[in-house]
């Protein structure tokens, strides 16, 4: 896979990190039953069911996207705050937020071609791990969208709702993940009204004990 480097920001300073895998975990909402419904409510829709849950996509580490600007083919795609593991050279782990996005008409032939087909939007700025895990489910997942310049909210919820860090961690350490150089997208949150297109789209994680936010905004180009 392609070496990337990137500069980041953390407490105001910049840090660069080189990372050459990238991952997405599917389906990893904490209640499982819960997943599993979802997994049949979307098979109603021609989306194919996965294998096992929660579900292990690669992805290319070209498709991290730090632009503020999105291609895609097609109307049909749709971004979905993330909360974003990094994982620096020397091993040690930072929270973001990202966005899934992906192309929701592809995703009935195949999942996994849907979420490489879409470049995946990512913040700039990081929060040690270990300065959030003992108040991770207060962390907060938010998404607009934005279509002629209106705003829509498109999510909203504690990532209480998500697999805790510790069993993300776990799953990663079963699937022999790198715990190195490797940008994981853990999953989202409930979307209030079912899928969205629209023109741009603003994802954020919020720290409501630290009363800090990141945020990623990015507008949609279709070709």
């Amino acid at each position: 896979m392609a070496t990337i480097t990137h500069s980041f920001h953390m407490n105001k300073q910049s840090k660069d990190i080189e990372f050459n895998h990238c991952y997405c975990i599917g389906y990893s909402g904490r209640n499982q039953e819960k997943a599993k419904e979802h997994i049949q409510e979307l098979a109603e829709l021609g989306v194919p069911e996965p294998d096992d849950i929660p579900a292990l996509f690669p992805l290319r580490t070209s498709a991290v996207s730090f632009s503020d600007e999105l291609e895609v083919v097609g109307n049909r795609t749709s971004g979905e705050a993330e909360i974003v593991l990094v994982f620096d050279e020397e091993g040690d782990i930072y929270v973001t937020v990202g966005s899934d996005h992906t192309d929701r008409g592809l995703e009935t032939v195949s999942i996994q071609k849907s979420k490489q087909v879409c470049d995946k939007p990512l913040a700039t700025e990081l929060w040690k791990l270990e300065d959030v895990k003992d108040h991770w489910d207060k962390l907060e997942l938010s998404a607009y969208t934005y279509d002629q310049g209106e705003e829509t909210l498109y999510q909203s919820h504690s990532i209480e709702a998500i697999l805790h860090v510790d069993d993300l961690l776990t799953y990663m350490k079963e699937k022999e993940l790198p715990t190195k150089q490797n940008v994981v997208y853990c999953g989202t949150v409930p979307l209030l009204e079912g899928f969205k297109y629209g023109d741009a789209f603003q994802v954020t994680l919020k720290d409501p004990v630290y009363d800090r936010s990141i945020t990623k905004k990015y507008s949609v180009k279709r070709l």
